[in-house]
């Protein structure tokens, strides 16, 4: 199986190819840390990684994104991209939370959790996008879009570990709780790559793919101003 994997739905773009002929496998990925400037980078990172795979597009047989959560504008390169390129080359589409692809990341670095651990990015206004884990990666429950107090009431009792850049709320909040959080990898980032594993581990493939926000937009369309006549 020929795989495409894309991510832009946080702090980083990233695009990976993992090729399965049965016989070996090969990943390979491309990623860069920004906060701006994914739809640029998406599809030059996507050619790199088709040409050093040495596969043409006809030859994928699934494409896979993050559907969030994350920024609004990420989210929706990434979408779009999958989809453009699934409407021509007929490859089947695969799509996960972005919470999701993070935690196998987590895992990927050399955690060793003892227990459940919690994925904990900042969505700002002091809000977390939260999801928890097993020893494994797999979900227990999330993603969410919810205040760290609330976040510490769905931790197990013992002493718990999280990881992303919305450690340190969960931690505060913890500790008026009077409970511990170990806070790791406040930097993680969802990656192409661990995303290309998940796909390939998974069965399911989907029709479409659609964004998952969990918020509103910031932006509020304007009162179209109503003309007066004398």
């Amino acid at each position: 199986m020929n795989i495409l994997a894309l991510d832009t739905s946080m702090g980083a773009c990233s695009a990976a190819v993992l090729r399965d002929d049965g016989a070996g496998r090969a990943l390979i990925a491309r990623d860069a840390e920004m906060a701006r400037g994914h739809a640029e980078t998406l599809m030059p990172m996507v050619a790199e990684v088709m040409a050093e795979a040495e596969l043409r597009f006809d030859e994928l047989d699934l494409i896979a994104a993050t559907q969030g959560p994350g920024s609004f504008t990420g989210v929706r390169i990434a979408i779009a991209a999958a989809l453009g390129l699934a409407l021509v080359t007929r490859a089947k589409l695969y799509g996960t939370d972005s919470l999701t692809v993070m935690a196998r990341v987590a895992l990927a670095t050399g955690m060793n959790p003892k227990g459940p651990f919690a994925v904990a990015a900042d969505a700002r206004r002091g809000m977390l996008y939260f999801g928890l884990y097993d020893e494994t990666g797999q979900r227990l429950d999330g993603p969410l879009l919810i205040a760290p107090d609330d976040a510490v009431d769905l931790l197990p009792i013992a002493p718990s570990v999280a990881v992303g850049s919305g450690t340190a709320l969960l931690a505060e909040a913890a500790a008026r709780r009077g409970k511990r959080i170990e806070a790791k990898l406040p930097e993680l980032q969802p990656s192409a790559a661990a995303l290309a594993e998940i796909a390939h581990a998974s069965d399911e493939t989907f029709p479409t793919l659609r964004p998952l926000y969990l918020r509103p937009p910031d932006a509020k369309p304007q009162t179209p101003l109503m003309a007066t006549r004398r």
